[in-house]
């Protein structure tokens, strides 16, 4: 018999809608708004192509994750899918690995907002102290937001989604009033022409180059893969995020698409070489449009903040749930609220970045790393699962062979492309005037840490409880 508690938690999970939002939110961070001219600038004229291109990888991973969702509900996402697929080994590891990249990412993006906000009000992103006081306010904030209960989470979810997103539609909207009132735009094929100093920017576009900018773009849209790690917390996730993900994909690359349309042809020179935080507000010349744009990014990054803060705590709790790790981690408050892995996680994101001195390349190495693992073993799980070979019991979800076969087979091959494709030298060298000229020990040691050191002592803390 349900109690009116048991329906109370049951309203105050995320519905359809609200896990649109909540992938939308997990996707759209600063890079639109931040870093589009980088893409321009590979691209050219075929930016448009590029991002194109880029949607249809993320949509391909995505579907691939949407169909593990409707075979297993359990929270975690990656480590719940490799656990039922390949056993407790193997989804232990992928669990903790899974943790540790969320807790780092939650970090970097949070590093990313202060940094950001720091510029815009025209103080020293480089300095430590600076950004030290506004990580840690930031934090607190995010704290408080959670302390409120997973309604209030929901809500400002929902609320800086639609704002990020009534910022991105008003770049779009405001480009095609001035492109219709007052005639001033580029044609597609000028912007490869368009030159600084006496150089053009764009380069002369060769296939290593149009897969780079296609690489670039694609992490753009990247952040679907944690969606489904609260999935204890949403209502009917069997059936709401195979249908949530791909949807979200679909909007956020119409409103990618729109907003780079929109600088390539009213201002492309500008979108390239602004000295702008928010880059994207370089195209307008009417202050208050830049500012509405520059209170939209920041709200685009206050919220994937949140949605970060909803996703990691929740791998570890998926974990000792599953008993690999102490079931007192499962405690949650009377508002429902992970309280001992949140602060765990927000632990994490706090102390790692401080101890990197916020080195942003350092930090993204190991979450872009764990990213690409799992964009492998959630495929492989899905095609375990269509033909029951998976370790554990999966729902008796519809079987299809394009959605479980194909599609699974597809992201392991565009997986590939990219991780050939990856820019190694960036991530683990030191470049200078664009050449490599020592080994970047940093990211090195990140990378042993978080591949075999913590998931070894994991192991051992974890054996030891259990004796």
């Amino acid at each position: 018999m349900n109690t009116s508690k048991d329906t109370e938690r049951a309203n105050d999970k995320l519905g359809f809608w609200s896990i649109v939002l909540l992938a939308i939110n997990s996707i759209i961070g600063s890079g639109i708004f931040l870093t589009p001219g980088s893409v321009v600038s590979q691209a050219g004229s075929k930016s448009l192509v590029v991002y194109l291109i880029a949607a249809i990888f993320a949509a391909i991973l995505a579907i691939s994750f949407s169909a593990a969702a409707k075979y297993v509900t359990k929270s975690g996402a990656s480590y719940a899918y490799s656990k039922v697929a390949f056993g407790d080994n193997v989804g232990f590891y992928v669990g903790i690995l899974r943790y540790f990249s969320a807790s780092v990412a939650w970090g970097v993006m949070a590093v990313g907002v202060i940094k950001s906000t720091i510029s815009i009000f025209g103080g020293n992103p480089d300095s430590v102290m600076n950004v030290t006081i506004g990580f840690l306010v930031l934090m607190l904030l995010i704290t408080i937001i959670n302390l409120f209960g997973q309604k209030f989470v929901k809500f400002v979810m929902n609320i800086a989604t639609a704002g990020k997103l009534f910022a991105l539609v008003l770049i779009i909207v405001a480009g095609v009033v001035l492109l219709l009132t007052t005639g001033a735009s580029h044609n597609l094929a000028m912007v490869d022409q368009i030159t600084q100093n006496g150089h053009k920017i764009v380069p002369t576009l060769t296939t290593t180059g149009f897969v780079m900018a296609i690489v670039s773009a694609f992490y753009a849209f990247t952040g679907f893969e944690s969606v489904p790690s609260g999935s204890d917390d949403m209502q009917e996730p069997e059936k709401n995020l195979p249908r949530a993900i791909p949807l979200a994909i679909f909007v956020i690359a119409a409103i990618y698409i729109g907003v780079v349309a929109v600088g390539l042809v009213l201002n492309p020179k500008a979108l390239m070489t602004t000295k702008q935080v928010v880059a994207i507000s370089a195209i307008f010349d009417n202050d208050i449009l830049r500012d509405v744009i520059l209170v939209g990014a920041l709200v685009s990054m206050l919220g994937i903040n949140v949605a970060s803060s909803f996703n990691a705590p929740r791998i570890l709790e998926a974990m000792a749930r599953e008993k690999q790790l102490p079931s007192s981690l499962t405690k949650r408050t009377k508002n429902n609220f992970p309280i001992r892995t949140f602060f765990i996680s927000e632990a994490l994101a706090i102390l790692v970045p401080l101890a990197f001195q916020y080195n942003m390349v350092n930090l993204i190495t190991l979450s872009a790393m764990v990213r690409f693992l799992g964009f492998i073993i959630v495929p492989l799980a899905v095609i375990c699962f269509y033909f029951g070979k998976n370790k554990e019991q999966v729902l008796p979800a519809p079987k299809n062979v394009w959605t479980d076969i194909v599609i699974p087979i597809l992201s392991i091959i565009v997986v590939i492309f990219l991780l050939v494709k990856y820019n190694w030298q960036a991530q683990f060298g030191i470049i200078k005037n664009g050449q490599v000229v020592g080994i970047n020990w940093y990211a090195i040691l990140m990378m042993v840490f978080g591949f075999i050191i913590l998931p070894l002592l994991m192991f051992l803390f974890t054996k030891k409880k259990r004796k």
